[in-house]
């Protein structure tokens, strides 16, 4: 079987979907391509939406164990493993299936099938309903990402998890190691403490989450103290299968090992663009040494009539950045004038406590040689976080010394990953702190704490008085 399209959208996650809507929008002709039988990719069917799900349970547990210091008892939780699988699944199916709608109601053609492009104007299709050879004039590349692993890990089956394997909730182990301290392995760490497991986090480097503010880190490096062993600077350097479990040996980086008999083993060391497969030798292009496609300002690839967008363009590999590249591709291609060219682009971690940033952080400044001033405001002087019970949070604000113009925004709290949007909009329009120091709001409330950490640049904050 053979088709025609005008743009071709190979790979359906956040990235895919959103480019081939905003085509259909222009009125232009479009096909989206995806294994799945709906679109959604990695984002909706095994990452952000079944972990936010769990996470939010986990944050049920927490918050029920914690209402005892309001003075509110809980007997202890039951867990129904079988039952809180099928509500993943099921949140999972609903908004997969919500897609799926969309592409209808848009008349975007989707074909399920693995997608491998046979020259500069064809990709074939393999799925099992038969294969298809599909023509086009245009074509963005939104193949996502997929785990890292080790190599030491690799050979030992079920009982090594990546993080696909550990979101199915297939079991709650007693003894978990995770390895890796970035933001899946903390998230995922996250979730398997509040069901019970006892878990150990090994790092490589120094500290955990790894390239984030050290400040912001810090009130989630002390709630995990608690919960939690953690071993920074420190590999897995041997593994043995020891009947159900597995027998590992962590070595510091400064000398000395141990043995940690554990039942599961979490692989979270990163994630890497998913190239390989898709024919890119018949496009002529080929990924740089780390692994993405290069891409211009428009999310052109060296083939002009080819994009890539989203975790194959480059970092950072968020699903809010590939939605916003694969719009500017859809317009490009439609004839009007768009760039992908962001002030700032948010993260966040959903940890408990959860942390937000977005732009140039404190480290950065001093990298860069930047000269700034630091408004920052503690939660434990917020009337709102206190009624909460949560006085472990902070609000920093960067800013440019001389012009006082905001650079970056962090937050650690709850609901950081909400109150960041208001430092993003700041960052991109340019406001200087002075601006948001002046925006009235509500009271009492978390937000708050931006415009007092923005009153902080200026050494003045009605709630807190810092140097």
């Amino acid at each position: 079987m053979t088709s025609s399209t005008g743009v071709l959208v190979l790979g359906g996650g956040p990235g895919g979907y959103a480019a081939a809507f905003a085509a259909a929008d222009l009125g232009l002709d479009v096909t989206l391509v995806d294994d799945a039988p709906n679109p959604g990719g990695v984002c909706l069917y095994r990452g952000c939406i079944p972990s936010k799900t769990l996470l939010h349970v986990a944050a049920l547990l927490r918050d029920a164990e914690a209402a005892a210091a309001h003075g509110v008892a809980f007997g202890r939780p039951t867990i129904d493993l079988d039952a809180l699988r099928r509500h993943k699944d099921a949140v999972v199916a609903r908004l997969t299936g919500g897609l799926g709608q969309l592409c209808r109601q848009r008349k975007v053609r989707f074909v399920q099938g693995r997608g491998r492009f046979l020259g500069p104007h064809l990709l074939a299709v393999d799925a099992a309903s038969g294969g298809e050879e599909i023509a086009f004039e245009n074509a963005i590349v939104a193949t996502g990402s997929e785990p890292r692993t080790l190599d030491e890990l690799a050979a030992q089956g079920d009982l090594v998890w990546d993080s696909t394997a550990a979101l199915e909730l297939r079991e709650v182990p007693g003894r978990l190691l995770v390895v890796g301290g970035g933001y899946i392995g903390v998230e995922l760490a996250s979730v398997y403490l509040a069901l019970g497991s006892e878990v150990t986090i090994v790092e490589v480097t120094q500290g955990l989450l790894p390239g984030v503010d050290p400040e912001l880190v810090r009130p989630l490096l002390q709630s995990l103290k608690g919960r939690a062993r953690l071993m920074f600077g420190t590999s897995v350097t041997a593994l043995e299968r020891t009947g159900d479990g597995l027998m590992v040996t962590l070595t510091a980086a400064q000398g000395g090992a141990e043995s940690l008999a554990v039942d599961r083993v979490l692989s979270s060391v990163g994630r890497r663009p998913r190239t390989e497969g898709i024919g890119l030798e018949a496009l002529g292009l080929a990924p740089d040494a780390q692994g993405f496609l290069p891409v211009d300002r428009e999310r052109r690839t060296a083939l002009g009539h080819v994009f890539a967008i989203g975790d194959v363009a480059g970092q950072p590999m968020l699903a809010h950045k590939a939605s916003h590249e694969g719009r500017v591709a859809a317009e490009v291609i439609a004839g009007r004038p768009a760039a992908f060219d962001p002030a700032a682009i948010p993260a966040v971690v959903f940890s408990d406590p959860e942390i937000a940033w977005a732009g140039l952080m404190e480290q950065d400044a001093a990298e860069r040689g930047v000269d700034v001033r630091i408004g920052r405001f503690p939660w434990a002087a917020s009337g709102r976080a206190l009624t909460l019970g949560r006085s472990d949070g902070l609000t920093k604000i960067v800013a440019e010394r001389a012009s006082g113009r905001i650079l970056g925004v962090g937050l650690t709290g709850p609901g950081a990953g909400e109150l960041i949007a208001e430092g993003v909009l700041a960052i991109e329009l340019g406001a200087v702190a002075e601006d948001v120091a002046r925006t009235i709001h509500p009271h009492p409330t978390l937000s708050e704490t931006v415009m007092e950490a923005s009153e902080g640049v200026f050494g003045h904050a009605a709630h807190y008085y810092g140097r």
